[in-house]
């Protein structure tokens, strides 16, 4: 989350080879949250299958760890080239890189080495930003070059990463006998943006991988990776769930709730309750089990979501840790809020301290943890894994 006022939405979506099942493109992200940046690689490894994973990963591991360390790009780019073995016949690393170091409230900089150069959008236009092209001078990568650009990034601007399956999608059939190609992908991207000016950088990465793949008749003849690195302001969401420890702090938790500016999602009947109580509003109760393992939801005015308690949350931290690009996510009480907690940018939890009895009960199962220690896990997820902006606040 920038201080300036807008929020950086990472991510990235990936089409096997066909056939292959482990991508021999890999794409890795991190905060480095005491200096305010980010860093954000893909990597992609020569061929595809295991052989290639595990050279991308090498790359994408070095890239991202050097990055973070402040060393020179030129400097982070002959390292890599000195490790990786090099093609016999072909001459060249194993392995492509591109590289973003994002310092917020400063410019971004970006390094790519051999993948299709990198898209910016400015809104719904293109923005190009000025590439200088570096050469490398020490002896063993003498005369490679790399292509470097750095500007300053405005709300609403994205950055598009794409290894060569997308832009090579299609190639020998009879409407794209060259691949795709940068200039189509651009078209492609400019009616996307044009039709939903506000679509996230997950469905844009999705959309742009799903067209390639089917460029090729739905069956990949490479790795297809496409990562959007999105600008904008933030989605916030509340998640409060148990009653506060003191019963005169009861209304100060209804007034938290109402007058959030975002999405809110209770959790705990006791809660739904007192909330409803102070706000004088009425609760609906639905009868629908869309998930054998949990109560369905219910519903109240002002609320996007309310569900149960500890047991849906203790569900939300498994579907968490388990989450990745192929998730498909039910329409379970549980489902529904991992689907709004990725959706969102800044969530804030109030957690009540008031102790539940029902959960002090030993013949209760050890996976109903109390609700602090469930949050803290999943707040936890939700930082390192999904890299959000969270705070918790305990009354």
């Amino acid at each position: 989350m920038d201080t300036s006022g807008f929020y950086i939405e990472i991510r990235c979506q990936q089409k096997n080879h066909t056939n292959e099942r482990i991508c021999g493109d890999v794409f890795l992200s991190d905060r480095v949250k005491e200096e305010n940046r980010f860093i954000v690689v893909l990597s992609d490894g020569m061929g595809h299958g295991v052989k290639a994973n595990v050279l991308a990963t090498l790359t994408a591991t070095m890239a991202l760890n050097f990055t973070k360390e402040h060393k020179e790009f030129n400097r982070i780019a002959d390292i890599i080239m000195n490790t990786l073995p090099v093609c016999s016949e072909r001459k060249m690393s194993y392995s492509t890189f591109s590289i973003l170091d994002i310092e917020l409230n400063e410019m971004v900089k970006i390094l790519e080495y051999d993948n299709p150069q990198f898209v910016v959008f400015r809104g719904s236009k293109l923005f190009e930003p000025i590439c200088s092209n570096v050469l490398l001078t020490s002896e063993h990568n003498k005369g490679k070059e790399l292509i470097y650009s750095e500007f300053f990034p405005m709300k609403e601007d994205r950055i598009f990463l794409f290894s060569d399956g997308v832009m090579q999608s299609g190639m020998g059939s009879e409407e794209y006998p060259f691949g795709w190609g940068r200039d189509k992908v651009i078209q492609y991207i400019e009616e996307l943006i044009e039709h939903q000016p506000f679509i996230s950088a997950s469905k844009l990465a999705t959309k742009i991988v799903n067209a390639a793949n089917s460029h090729d008749n739905y069956s990949s003849k490479d790795d297809t990776s496409c990562a959007v690195i999105y600008f904008r302001e933030p989605r916030k969401l509340l998640l409060s769930t148990g009653p506060p420890f003191e019963e005169r702090d009861d209304h100060k938790l209804a007034l938290m709730i109402d007058e959030f500016k975002g999405k809110k999602i209770i959790c705990g009947a006791t809660t739904i309750d007192l909330v409803a109580r102070e706000l004088k509003r009425e609760v609906v109760d639905h009868f629908e089990f869309n998930d054998p393992d949990l109560p369905p939801i219910s519903e109240m005015n002002g609320v996007d979501l309310v569900t149960e308690g500890i047991l849906t949350l203790s569900k939300v931290n498994e579907l968490l840790k388990l989450y990745n690009n192929n998730t498909l996510l039910g329409k379970g009480p549980a489902d529904l809020i991992v689907k709004l907690l990725i959706e969102s940018d800044e969530i804030d939890f109030i957690v009540g301290t008031k102790i539940n009895i029902a959960h002090q009960d030993p013949n209760v199962p050890v996976e109903l943890e109390i609700r602090r220690t469930v949050v803290k896990r999943i707040a936890r997820l939700l930082e390192e894994k999904f890299l959000k902006e969270v705070k918790i606040e305990f009354l």
